[in-house]
C-alpha cells in the first residue's frame, strides 16, 4: 500500500508522521475520570411505552385502536399515561448528564490533546451555556505534537529550509478552495495526490489540513481531523496498528454505565437506530403469529436495545404467551491484539443479559438468553453454537453487522443463513457504498464516497445533540475509527465496508430469499416514531430494492428490510 520511501521524504513530513503517532499513543493512555450521576425522570422517546425492570405493572401495551393487532407499538403517549422504561434505564438516571452539567464532561477533559495554540491552559474545557458558543479556531501544528519552529532549530547543515509547505496556507486555502464544505475540496485533493503519487503536493496539503483541522471544531474541521489521521496511517502502512490502538482505548473506557447513557441519549435525540428496531420488530411479530416457541438470532451492534418492546409485545399477545430464546452474536476482529478481546463489551453484555432476564420475568415471558462472542469474520461462525431446534420458529436479525463481513464471503454467509430455514430474516444497515480501493481511481472514488457519507452523519449528529455532549463525542470518535478502518486498513480486515440496499437485495435474491413488505400497521408505527423527533427525518420506500429508508433531509441514511426463504 505505501508508495513513499521514508528515506527520501522531506524531514518536515517525517516529523509530522512521527509526531502524529506519538500523540496517538499518548492520547489512548489517558485514564477515564469518574462520571457523575444526575437525578431526573426524563422519558426517552423511543421507549415511551416500555416497562422498566422495576415496574410491576403490565398494562402499558400498545394504545392503538382495537382494530390493530396488539403487538404493534404506538409511540404517541398521552400526558396522563404512566411513564415506562426499558431494561437499560435505572431508577435514578434516565438521561445523559451532559445536557445538564457540561462542565463535568469526562470525555472532553480526559482525552483532549494537551497542546493548542489558541488555548491558554493545558487541559481545555468544553463550552458551557454561559460562554461564547462560536466555533473554536483550528489548532496549529502543535495539535499533532510538534511546531514548525522546532524544525528551524535543527543543526543539520544538509536540510534546506528555503521552502516551507506551511507558508501562505491561508492564501492557498482562499485561492484554491471555496464554499461551506472546504474540507471535501482539500481532502479530495490530498486523495488525488495519493493516487498520483505526488508527494510534494501531498506534503503541502497535509500541512494545510493540519493547520485547519480539529476534532472539537465544526463539521469540516472534524472531518479533516479524522481523515488526516487515516491518510497518515495509510502512507506509513500502519492502519491496522492505529485501528487496534484506537479500538483498545475505546474498549478500556467501555462500561455498562457509559454504554447505557450513550445508547439512551442517541435514541432520545435521533431515530438513527430506533427506526430499524420498530420496523424489524413489527415484521418479526407478524412472522411469529401463532407460534409457541420462538428463537431469535440477533447479530447486531445495538446492545439488545431492540428487544424490550418485542418482549412486551409478546407478553400482551391475545393467545398463550410463547417461549422466547434470544441468541446474541457479538463479532470482533481477529489478529490477537488487545482490542480483539473486547473485555469491556463482554462485561456490558453480561450486565445486559441479567437485566434482560429480569425484564422478561416481570413481563411473564418464558425466556432464555445466550451471548456468543465470535472473533474473526462472521462467515466463519460455528453454527452449532446457535443451538437451532426444529420445534422453534426462527428469526435472524442482522442489524449493522453485514458490513463487517469480508466482501468475498458475504454471499456465502447469506446462503448459510438460508440453510437454517428461518421464518424471517430482518436487515438494517446504513445506505452507503464504502468500498475504498487500494490505489488510483478506485481509491479516489471510495474516498469521495466516504467523505460524503460521514459528512451526512456528522451533520445529523451536530443538529441532534448539544454542542458539549459526551455521547456525541463518543459517536464521533467511533466514526473516526471507521474512517481509519476504511482508508488505512487492509480490505480483508475491514469491519466498515457498507453496501447499498440495491446490492444487498441482489445478494439476498440470489441466495434464495424474497422480500416481505412491511404492513400498513408497521409503517404507521415507524411514522409515529419519527414524529417524536425534530423535523428533517422521514421514511420513504426503496425503489431499487426492498424495504424502506430512513432519510435525513431527503438523503437516505438507514435501510430496513425483511425477507423470507423462497
Amino acid at each position: 500500500m505505501p508508495f513513499i520511501d521514508l528515506d527520501h521524504l522531506p524531514v518536515v513530513l517525517i516529523c509530522v508522521m512521527s509526531s502524529y503517532y506519538d500523540t496517538l499513543f499518548r492520547l489512548v493512555s489517558l485514564q477515564k475520570q469518574p462520571s457523575h450521576h444526575h437525578h431526573h425522570h426524563h422519558l426517552h422517546q423511543h421507549q415511551q411505552q416500555h416497562h422498566s425492570i422495576n415496574s410491576t405493572s403490565r398494562t402499558s401495551s400498545s394504545s392503538r385502536s382495537s382494530t390493530q393487532p396488539p403487538y404493534h407499538f404506538n409511540y404517541q403517549q398521552g400526558e396522563d399515561q404512566e411513564e415506562c422504561f426499558n431494561f437499560f434505564m435505572d431508577e435514578e438516571d434516565f438521561s445523559s448528564s451532559s445536557s445538564r452539567h457540561p462542565h463535568q464532561n469526562q470525555y472532553y477533559s480526559s482525552q483532549q490533546p494537551q497542546t493548542f495554540h489558541h488555548q491558554s491552559s493545558g487541559t481545555p474545557t468544553p463550552t458551557t451555556s454561559t460562554t461564547n458558543t462560536n466555533t473554536p479556531p483550528p489548532p496549529s501544528l502543535s495539535y499533532y505534537g510538534f511546531s514548525s519552529s522546532e524544525h528551524q532549530q535543527s543543526s543539520d547543515p544538509n536540510i534546506n529550509y528555503s521552502y516551507s509547505p506551511a507558508r501562505d496556507v491561508t492564501a492557498e486555502f482562499s485561492n484554491s478552495f471555496s464554499g461551506n464544505t472546504w474540507s471535501a475540496d482539500v481532502l479530495l485533493d490530498a486523495a488525488r495526490a495519493v493516487a498520483d503519487k505526488n508527494s510534494g503536493r501531498l506534503q503541502q496539503l497535509m500541512w494545510m489540513l493540519n493547520e485547519l483541522s480539529s476534532p472539537y471544531g465544526d463539521t469540516d474541521q472534524k472531518l479533516s481531523s479524522y481523515f488526516l489521521q487515516a491518510l497518515f496511517s495509510r502512507m506509513t502502512d500502519s492502519g491496522d496498528r492505529s485501528y487496534r490502538t484506537l479500538t483498545s482505548a475505546s474498549d478500556k473506557m467501555c462500561s455498562f454505565e457509559s454504554t447505557r447513557k450513550l445508547v439512551l441519549k442517541f435514541q432520545e435525540v435521533s431515530p438513527w437506530t430506533t427506526f430499524g428496531h420498530v420496523a424489524c420488530n413489527g415484521a418479526i411479530m407478524e412472522a411469529f403469529d401463532g407460534e409457541s416457541k420462538l428463537h431469535i438470532i440477533d447479530v447486531s451492534n445495538t446492545y439488545c436495545t431492540q428487544w424490550p418492546t418485542l418482549l412486551e409485545a409478546i407478553a400482551t399477545r391475545t393467545d398463550e404467551t410463547p417461549h422466547l430464546r434470544l441468541t446474541t452474536v457479538i463479532a470482533t476482529k481477529s489478529g490477537g491484539g488487545a482490542a480483539d478481546s473486547g473485555t469491556g463489551v463482554q462485561k456490558v453484555m453480561r450486565e445486559i443479559g441479567n437485566r434482560m432476564e429480569k425484564f422478561a420475568r416481570l413481563m411473564g415471558v418464558p425466556f432464555k438468553f445466550h451471548v456468543i462472542h465470535h472473533t474473526g469474520d462472521l462467515s466463519e461462525l460455528n453454527l452449532s453454537q446457535l443451538g437451532i431446534q426444529d420445534d422453534e420458529a426462527l428469526a435472524i436479525n442482522l442489524n449493522g453487522t453485514l458490513r463487517s463481513v469480508n466482501n468475498h464471503r458475504r454471499d456465502y454467509l447469506i446462503s448459510t443463513f438460508r440453510g437454517l430455514n428461518p421464518k424471517i430474516i430482518t436487515i438494517v444497515d446504513e445506505e452507503a457504498d464504502l468500498d475504498v480501493g487500494t490505489d488510483g481511481f478506485e481509491f479516489v472514488r471510495g474516498f469521495q464516497e466516504c467523505l460524503r457519507w460521514f459528512r451526512v452523519y456528522f451533520e445529523a449528529l451536530d443538529e441532534s445533540f448539544q454542542k458539549t455532549s459526551n455521547e456525541r463525542l463518543m459517536l464521533e470518535r467511533a466514526a473516526g475509527r471507521a474512517v481509519m478502518d476504511l482508508i488505512a486498513c487492509s480490505p480483508a480486515e475491514s469491519m466498515e465496508r457498507r453496501e447499498t440496499a440495491a446490492r444487498w437485495s441482489s445478494r439476498l435474491h440470489a441466495s434464495g430469499f424474497s422480500p416481505v413488505s412491511y404492513s400498513d400497521e408497521v409503517c404507521d408505527d415507524v411514522r409515529a416514531l419519527l414524529r417524536r423527533y425534530r423535523e428533517g427525518w422521514s421514511m420513504i420506500p426503496s425503489e431499487a430494492a426492498a424495504g424502506v429508508f430512513l432519510t435525513w433531509k431527503e438523503t437516505p441514511v438507514v435501510w430496513a428490510s425483511a425477507w423470507k426463504p423462497i
